[in-house]
């Protein structure tokens, strides 16, 4: 959602005051607002990335892709190196919208809107060698689409509007086992709502989405904690999340939501659920990563309220500042001086962070970085 006109006006006078206000908080970000011009570009949405060693995965909308000065043909799915950007062979096909990666040692999983892989019959979700681009075995009936992946404790878990899975109910989420693949039967939590945004950590799995209740405790409302093992609904973490959850990541300390409602939100929480800091937006946040104890955001905002949760419905009481598509909240919440700006209505749709080499990666549908020409993929550090 975006701010008021009659604030944009009120805002306009007071822009240089409010821009001494932010600077005024130290910059601790640890990644620079310039991309990187070895960075490729795609001619269709970027929706998910994945980081393994030196490799960048990416998936999306996209049937071309830009690199190293040439156009290649790359179906929804794409990999080059993060270090030098040099394109890689992998090159598997979808033949829709990939919105979901997952990479364990030899294999990518994806997840989307996609009804085949390669040319074989994959409803949502696929396992894709690594390095050769060939489908697994991997196979399922998925009833809905997958918005979601994370991996963990021997399992692939799987997020969206799944309401089935090979004829079995399911309520948005699902697990599968790593080893051979099979559906996980006694790792069932329903949600009454979709779910957009799954976070492993420790013996918890994180959910965030639209969902009011979770096997029908009210208190899992938008971001909940199940447990990793059974799917029981985890009590002692008990947050409040105002607004549709867009994207979560997580740290030691705790776990961060990119969320819609009133302007837009980027919240922290600590694994009690406790609120540490909120920063309030005049649009969508999207896409949420943590690098360094640093939140960096995305998503379809302009402006950022220059004193953290001052909003009433989206309104800033005390002003706001420039933050294009893309911001970054320290470790005490303070709003950093990170601003590369993008473009685009849409703006940014994922985030991903290399802590190997300090980097962080956006993906969406931004044609521009800081007026320069960047298409909708763009890494920073």
């Amino acid at each position: 959602m975006r701010i008021s006109e009659h604030v944009r006006r009120a805002l306009a006078a007071g822009v240089a005051i409010l821009a001494v206000c932010a600077t005024a908080q130290p910059a601790r970000a640890v990644v620079g607002t310039s991309a990187a011009r070895t960075a490729p570009s795609f001619n269709g949405s970027v929706y998910a990335i994945a980081y393994r060693g030196d490799t960048v995965y990416v998936g999306g909308s996209f049937t071309r892709m830009t690199i190293e000065g040439r156009t290649v043909t790359r179906n929804r799915l794409a990999a080059f190196s993060g270090r030098t950007g040099k394109l890689l062979d992998w090159a598997p096909s979808a033949d829709d919208t990939v919105r979901a990666i997952a990479v364990v040692p030899g294999h990518v999983y994806v997840g989307g809107d996609f009804d085949e892989v390669n040319g074989e019959e994959r409803e949502s979700i696929a396992r894709i060698d690594g390095g050769t681009g060939a489908t697994g075995s991997f196979e399922h009936s998925i009833s809905g689409g997958v918005r979601a992946l994370a991996v963990g404790h021997g399992r692939l878990y799987a997020a969206g509007t799944i309401s089935a899975v090979d004829g079995d109910d399911r309520g948005h989420v699902a697990a599968f086992s790593l080893a051979d693949g099979e559906v996980d039967d006694d790792w069932t939590p329903a949600t009454d709502g979709m779910v957009n945004a799954l976070a492993v950590r420790g013996n918890r799995v994180y959910l965030g989405g639209s969902f009011r209740e979770i096997d029908g405790v009210t208190t899992a409302r938008r971001l909940a904690a199940v447990r990793a093992g059974s799917g029981e609904v985890d009590r002692a973490f008990r947050a409040s999340a105002p607004a549709l959850v867009h994207a979560l990541a997580v740290d030691d300390s705790g776990v961060y939501a990119a969320m819609g409602g009133a302007g837009g939100r980027a919240a922290a929480y600590s694994t009690s659920g406790r609120n540490r800091w909120t920063r309030v937006f005049d649009g969508d946040a999207q896409a949420i990563a943590v690098l360094g104890g640093v939140a960096y955001v995305g998503g379809h905002f302009d402006r950022a309220c220059a004193n953290g949760d001052d909003a009433d419905n989206g309104e800033c009481d005390a002003g706001s500042v420039a933050r294009v598509k893309l911001a970054a909240v320290e470790r005490d919440g303070s709003l950093s001086r990170w601003a590369p700006q993008a473009n685009g209505v849409v703006g940014v749709r994922a985030l991903a962070v290399d802590p190997n080499r300090g980097t962080v990666a956006a993906g969406g549908d931004f044609t521009t970085i800081g007026g320069q020409a960047q298409r909708r993929y763009a890494s920073f550090g």
